[in-house]
């Protein structure tokens, strides 16, 4: 791929948007009183995404990459052994570098799943499969609401516990837009 052909995919409209938006939010914080009506708005375009990607999707598309094991295994060993073991590999550097605080909190980055949004995006960018992208993602997410507190106590020792609420949230703000769609 030439510099310009790898130039244009990075400066497709929907990543200038990103950038723009993350942008404006550095340099102009929102105001305390709007935070909860942008978290709704937020919530509700993660809805309209999901809406979309699964309009956009063939049931064909979707269905492959629901049954691709190799990228589906892929994402959840990434996602719930290698980078956990990254993250406690790298604790003890973290901890001299970066201090307690946010060497607890970079380790328990490592223990969460990927953002679908993010996942998607990063798909998208280097030219692959979206549908299978947006599959494993929805997957690892839905896993991690059971995997994640549990691999919190294995490795940082503490408790966080599993709410109904939040796998409820999580199936209406991914999974049934996306098979509505």
């Amino acid at each position: 791929m030439s510099r310009a052909q790898r130039l244009s995919r990075f400066l497709d409209p929907f990543i200038l948007s990103i950038l723009v938006i993350l942008g404006l939010g550095i340099l102009i914080p929102v105001p305390a009183v709007l935070v909860d009506a942008l978290g709704y708005l937020g919530n509700a375009l993660i809805v309209l995404l999901f809406f979309l990607y699964g309009a956009r999707l063939s049931t064909k598309e979707i269905w492959e990459g629901l049954k691709n094991w190799r990228l589906q295994g892929a994402v959840a060993l990434s996602t719930f052994v290698l980078f956990p073991l990254l993250g406690i590999a790298m604790h003890p550097l973290d901890l001299k570098l970066l201090g307690p605080v946010f060497a607890l909190g970079t380790l328990y980055l490592t223990l969460l799943p990927s953002t679908v949004q993010s996942s998607v995006t990063f798909t998208s960018i280097a030219g692959g499969n979206i549908a299978g992208a947006v599959c494993s993602a929805t997957i690892s997410n839905i896993a991690g609401i059971i995997l994640t507190p549990a691999l919190v106590f294995v490795v940082m020792g503490r408790a966080s516990g599993i709410e109904a609420s939040r796998v409820v949230n999580v199936l209406l703000q991914l999974l049934l837009p996306f098979v509505l769609g």
